[in-house]
């Protein structure tokens, strides 16, 4: 019988392993006439094995299993010593700053690396053509802070104006911040720390108020920006545009009807030459679904559902408030960018340029994932068995 860690540990190997697959599917193009060539380039195993692709496999891999073996219990253990009652406040607003500098230097000269027209990344110093997104950091970071915060705070917590108002100040200001250039990340982010702070104590009610100010942040964001109404827009009737702002839209559509039951074949798509935009990124699993057809579509959905099962189990285990409240937090961040995702390629949402984890390309999406999927899988090889993890549940996860 597998351990949920382990669960967890294929799962997201499983997931890696399809993301590499379908990025380098993504990558064939039409041979052009006049290159030489008398047919398409083909996927091979050389081909992919030194893609750059499969280096951030591996490098996932490795951040994973580092996750893994990283003594969690020592790490809390010390972090609890290192951030009191007494300063959890200074603590989580010095934390707070240090998280938006450093999104901040998504506008530093020297570092900052745009692309059409969005700050979202920045060059790695010495690395060649290698650049990562610090609100993938951001949003990794948030949820043991938030997790820390609220067993700190645990009698605060229900009371509004020095348990709540504190903290969710700090997970406004973070992300805002990012909604500012990423609006998805930014809401996934806040969703995510509402959640752990939930489960830590907070009283639903009173987030009413700060659901109203972030609703009204999130419209804000949309009414003042002309490429997020038009992703509104395309999103209410994507064919009243269809080659212009419903263009992603319903090429995505076209690329899942495409797939039919069991798909066209690895490497045979049509849609990712030259008509489906962000195939490698956004709309990877538009691709999975022409060359995978509903069985591959099928088979990523249960891996993304099994590891988020096994996440929830171990978390439901855990003894330790932290640690338990940081599972759960890792947990909802997989579960709901998944979802927020396939809610867009669906076009059953507007587009929010939020990648599938561990799927849709991306070195540091992958790595940051990899790692703390890592720490969860530590969690539960050091819990306690399951009829003796019944102490220390925080109100809103049941023993």
């Amino acid at each position: 019988m597998l351990r949920p860690g382990q669960v967890v540990a294929l799962c997201a190997f499983a997931l890696l392993c399809v993301g590499v697959l379908m990025v380098n599917s993504a990558d064939l193009m039409v041979a052009r006439v006049d290159s030489g060539r008398d047919h398409s380039p083909e996927l091979t195993l050389w081909g992919i094995v030194e893609s750059r692709a499969a280096t951030y496999l591996a490098l996932a891999c490795a951040a994973l299993v580092l996750g893994a073996l990283l003594p969690v219990r020592v790490v809390a253990e010390r972090m609890r010593r290192l951030v009191t009652h007494r300063n959890a406040l200074p603590f989580l607003g010095l934390a707070v700053l240090l998280v938006i500098a450093f999104c901040a230097l998504v506008y530093a000269p020297g570092v900052r690396d745009p692309r059409n027209g969005a700050h979202r990344w920045i060059a790695l110093p010495g690395m060649r053509d290698l650049s990562m997104q610090p609100s993938e950091v951001a949003k990794w970071a948030l949820v043991p802070l938030v997790a820390m915060y609220c067993t700190l705070r645990s009698r605060e917590l229900p009371r509004f104006f020095t348990g709540l108002m504190p903290a969710m100040i700090g997970v406004g200001a973070v992300a805002g911040f990012i909604v500012i250039e990423d609006l998805g990340t930014g809401v996934l982010v806040a969703s995510v720390a509402c959640l752990v702070l939930l489960a830590g104590g907070a009283k639903f009610l009173q987030f009413a108020i700060f659901g109203l100010i972030g609703t009204g942040g999130v419209s804000a964001a949309i009414l003042t920006s002309p490429y997020r109404m038009n992703r509104v827009k395309s999103f209410l009737d994507p064919y009243a545009h269809p080659e212009g702002i419903g263009y992603h839209t319903i090429q995505g559509l076209i690329a899942i009807y495409n797939g039919g039951g069991v798909g066209r074949g690895l490497g045979e798509g049509i849609q990712k030459r030259g008509y489906l935009p962000e195939v490698r990124t956004d709309y990877i699993m538009a691709l999975v679904c022409e060359e995978g057809g509903i069985a591959g579509a099928a088979a990523v959905m249960a891996l993304i559902g099994g590891l988020v099962v096994a996440g929830v189990v171990i978390a439901k285990r855990e003894r330790d408030t932290f640690l338990q409240l940081w599972a759960l937090g890792i947990t909802a961040t997989v579960a709901l960018q998944a979802s927020m995702n396939l809610l867009v390629v669906t076009g059953m949402a507007p587009a929010k340029g939020i990648a599938l984890p561990l799927v849709s390309y991306g070195g540091t999406g992958w790595i940051l994932t990899a790692f703390s999927l890592g720490l969860l899988v530590s969690i539960n090889r050091t819990q306690a068995e399951p009829q003796e993890a019944q102490e220390h549940v925080p109100a809103g996860l049941p023993a």
